[in-house]
């Protein structure tokens, strides 16, 4: 095990992960892979990674070439390491991710097509290497349009969630409702590791730790300019190390999350103890979204030392640096976020934006069938420079439960479209 201890301003433990580097190499050929053939890959690999386990420990090894494959299941002491110039294409066919495995949909849990690459309960696991994982988007695409039919699934599940139903009775895969797997989920493993790999394209979140501890992306490329296409969802998962990653998005670069209403008051999981670290943004919504799937609580997260491309227009760039958004359905809190050192260029929103009144498309979807405030406190911004912004720091707070103590240091914009501070329901607000 490799340990990897942080200098934060929070009390963080050692991050432990697996090393792989003298590890016993299962080369997928050697179970049968093709490169042509979908079948023989999928077989070759499962077999490679069972293999790797059963040896407690093993690389399984995607050699050179483009290789057709559908889901991928990882299993404890299994690093999938792909060579330079690999590329695992994967099927855009629903069918090649059942049976449905015990997942997640923006904060609920249910069962679902399986994510692209999925991991359940694993321990020392890891995707490694210099190629790439690139998503077909066939179908994914027009699956990202949200008729009624999905719209109606996805009050279905809020229902189910909302009055406790058994997760495994919470079934998704159901002609219509076309919920969309994520590419890469660990989902409750330990001492995981993504690092050197590209990922192109995604049916839905890219990197999604669920209820994990001790995880590190390192050096990791993401082009995904899908629908939902978050480059890294941290979600109830603990003691985490973003670092020298690169994020275009079509969507938010990082969102951290932790669990919607009653399925994570259920849970009862913080995310807490979050690095994000020297990455760089071409494109995103904003570089940190927090929430609005918050209800467990987030706590502890240092961003530092990241930086935007300019845009060569306004309209090209994120929307804010920082974007803590929540909703009277969500409760749980969020505490001691530091953001310092940022550069940007043309940006649509702010440094910082703050909005207790979230709830898009299920505002009228579905009712509130428990109201919780979230109390959002402790919000440091330092070192931050935007070339050009809307405002430095646009706060809504609620009147029931002000946002509390919130400093700025020298964060300052070239140019601004609006005022620079526009806050309500703020207490103990500092702008140096």
């Amino acid at each position: 095990m490799q340990q990897i201890q942080l200098d934060t301003p929070f009390n963080m433990p050692a991050i432990q992960i697996a090393d792989f580097s003298q590890a016993k190499v299962f080369d997928i050929r050697d179970y049968g892979a093709q490169p042509n053939n979908q079948q023989a890959n999928e077989q070759a690999i499962a077999a490679a990674i069972q293999a790797a386990n059963a040896n407690q420990g093993g690389r399984v090894y995607i050699p050179a070439g483009e290789w057709l494959c559908a889901k991928i299941h990882l299993k404890s002491f299994v690093d999938l390491h792909l060579a330079e110039g690999a590329t695992l294409l994967f099927s855009a066919e629903p069918a090649d991710y059942l049976p449905a495995v015990k997942t997640t949909w923006e904060g609920m849990e249910c069962y679902n097509y399986s994510p692209l690459i999925y991991a359940y309960e694993c321990q020392q696991v890891s995707i490694s290497g210099q190629g790439k994982l690139q998503a077909k988007l066939d179908v994914w695409q027009v699956w990202y349009k949200r008729p009624k039919p999905h719209m109606d699934a996805l009050a279905n599940l809020y229902h189910m969630a909302a009055k406790d139903v058994p997760v495994e009775q919470r079934q998704m895969t159901y002609a219509g409702a076309n919920l969309r797997p994520h590419f890469v989920q660990f989902n409750r493993c330990q001492h995981v590791l993504i690092e050197g790999i590209q990922i192109q394209d995604s049916p839905f979140w890219v990197l999604h730790p669920f209820l994990c501890k001790d995880v590190v992306i390192r050096d990791v490329k993401v082009q995904a300019h899908g629908h939902n296409n978050d480059g890294v969802d941290p979600e109830m998962t603990q003691n985490m190390l973003i670092e020298k990653c690169v994020f275009d998005q079509g969507d938010d670069a990082i969102a951290i999350k932790a669990g919607r209403n009653q399925d994570a008051w259920r849970l009862n999981t913080p995310t807490k103890n979050l690095v994000m670290r020297n990455c760089l943004i071409k494109r995103a919504h904003q570089l940190v979204a927090v929430g609005s799937e918050l209800s467990g609580g987030i706590e502890n997260v240092l961003v530092e030392n990241c930086r935007f491309e300019d845009g060569t227009q306004y309209s090209v760039g994120t929307g804010n640096i920082v974007l803590i958004k929540t909703n009277e359905r969500r409760g749980g809190y969020v505490k001691n976020i530091i953001i310092r050192n940022i550069k940007a260029g043309a940006v649509k929103g702010g440094a910082l934006s703050i909005e207790t009144d979230v709830l898009y498309q299920w505002k009228d979807l579905v009712p509130t069938y428990e109201r919780r405030l979230t109390q959002i406190s402790d919000i440091y911004l330092s070192d931050i420079h935007l070339n050009q912004a809307d405002f430095i720091c646009n706060i809504e707070g609620q009147a029931e439960m002000p946002v509390k103590n919130v400093q700025l240091t020298n964060v300052t914009a070239d140019q601004l479209t609006k005022d620079a501070i526009s806050n309500v329901n703020v207490e103990g607000f500092e702008f140096a």
